[in-house]
């Protein structure tokens, strides 16, 4: 007994409130609570409902339609106009259904492989990257150097002088090893090297290879890159510390098209009394040409456009306007939401809330947001509304959050789908990105949470607040840890025992 006395003591002296101490006004609280009933409607609706398995229905009938669809090409233009139409039919209505026209480059890849043929012969498969150059057409011969990271490269530039080089660098998230994909030609052609192959940037791998938009810096000569399986790149890694000299041959094709038009595809649920106020959703619908770009972007854009059917379905027309904007060419360097800026300047401040989904579909968490303090308080007891599906969990961050809509960081609140996508980068940019990447289930929860939480944004009485500052660094909130099941049943068992 006397065990249990201290371990009820001990329990009782922990924090256990589950809830930052948010000091929003009351009446706001209350106001956030009221909409309990419609966002279980949704929630209802869409994951249970008329609406369930309608998301996933519409994406897999989109990308068995047109498959991949890189910016620049007629495939991505068809079906951009298959979606404008779509979206005007009766079953689903949509408002303002337009398309905003973004000049936009076109990028094509041709001819790619490459052979090792010492210390043995054997294919070696390679995936040009994004914007990459050609090699001559008779392709390149060299010896083959390897580094883990550009500090090796630095430490003995000498040595990738007239070599193709491969980086070997360890994956350890996409935003730092995504750097030698992009500058690694760049760093390699300073140092004199023919070529790179840069290890495909992904968390897992079943030899698959993964492309990617690559830079070039003004002023450096151009060399040929593609990328090589993680596999291949530790082969190469084990060939090379043991001194064993690797020789291949690559050849990369590539051609550049003339400039060309493509659109950002927008339809809107026009708000019932303050029309000219906007939350946006959104994704991206061009991909890369490998894969069917089910998962990147498009479960991100199909959940945003169909919010707009399911709230319009539901009679739940806020006050503000809800508008999908689905962006184009934001692989190659995210041209149309910098087109969509450009054109919409004089908009800006009455963009109220910007949501973008472009991290995967999969099972919803909640969301990652850049909203400072009070912006954080409002999410986190919006997200509150959403314990039916587990998606309550809300993440305040001091940098950007989305991939385009990382253009207003500092100028909107912007929020990012928080998933359960430790398997995003399996798929990434790959041939692996199909639909059966993606779950029905997990789509009917996006699609109620991203309707679910632009409703109510987009018909709260009071503008969302505009402000940035470090949540940590604002008096009156405290984020402390949530009781475990384990420990709430202590102190049932303390209060039965000692009260």
């Amino acid at each position: 007994m006397t065990t249990v006395l201290w371990l009820c003591l001990l329990v009782a002296a922990l924090p256990l409130s589950s809830a930052s101490q948010c000091n929003l006004p009351e009446e706001l609280t209350k106001e956030i609570r009221s909409y309990r009933e419609p966002v279980n409607q949704i929630i209802d609706a869409v994951t249970a409902g008329k609406y369930k398995g309608k998301t996933y229905d519409e994406l897999a009938k989109f990308v068995d339609t047109f498959g991949a669809r890189q910016v620049g090409g007629e495939v991505l233009e068809h079906s951009i106009d298959y979606l404008l139409e779509l979206m005007q039919t009766k079953d689903y209505d949509l408002e303002n259904v337009h398309g905003e026209n973004v000049t936009v480059s076109r990028w094509i890849r041709g001819k790619e492989s490459g052979e090792m043929i010492q210390p043995r012969p054997a294919n070696i498969p390679v995936l040009t990257l994004g914007g990459s150059i050609s090699t001559p057409t008779e392709g390149i011969e060299a010896d083959v150097v390897v580094y883990r990271s550009f500090d090796e490269l630095d430490a003995n530039p000498s040595s990738a002088e007239g070599k193709i080089v491969v980086f070997n660098n360890d994956f350890v998230s996409y935003g730092v090893s995504v750097v030698y994909r992009t500058e690694g030609p760049t760093r390699a052609a300073k140092c004199g090297a023919l070529a790179v192959l840069v290890r495909s940037v992904t968390s897992f791998s079943l030899n698959t290879l993964h492309t990617g938009q690559t830079d070039y810096t003004d002023g450096v000569k151009k060399i040929p890159a593609a990328c090589i399986t993680v596999e291949h790149a530790h082969m190469m890694q084990r060939y090379h510390d043991r001194n064993v000299t690797v020789r291949m041959r690559l050849n990369i094709q590539t051609q550049v098209d003339p400039d060309g038009v493509s659109r950002n595809t927008v339809a809107e649920l026009k708000g019932s009394s303050i029309p000219d106020k906007t939350v946006i959703v959104s994704g991206h619908l061009d991909s890369w040409d490998v894969g069917v770009g089910a998962m990147d972007d498009g479960g991100g854009a199909f959940i945003s456009w169909y919010s707009l059917v399911v709230l319009k379905g539901l009679g739940l027309r806020p006050k503000r306007t809800v508008r999908a904007v689905l962006w184009t060419s934001e692989e190659d360097g995210l041209i149309g939401v910098q087109s969509y800026n450009k054109t919409h300047e004089k908009e800006l401040d009455d963009f109220v809330f910007v949501m973008e989904s472009d991290e995967g579909t999969f099972t919803p968490l909640g969301l990652i947001f850049r909203a400072g303090t009070k912006g954080a308080c409002i999410l986190e007891e919006i997200l509150k509304l959403l314990a039916p599906i587990n998606a309550t969990t809300a993440q305040n961050s001091d940098d950007a959050v989305g991939s385009d809509i990382s253009i207003w960081k500092d100028l909107i609140p912007t929020a990012s789908l928080l998933n359960d996508n430790d398997r995003y980068f399996w798929y990434h940019h790959s041939e692996a990105d199909t639909m059966d990447v993606l779950d029905p289930s997990a789509l009917d929860k996006a699609t109620a949470l991203w309707a679910s939480v632009a409703y109510v944004i987009a018909d709260l009485k009071d503008d969302f607040p505009r402000s940035f500052e470090k949540i940590e660094d604002s008096p009156g909130v405290a984020f402390q840890p949530k009781p475990t099941s384990f420990l709430v049943a202590v102190l049932v068992l303390c209060k039965f025992l000692f009260l």
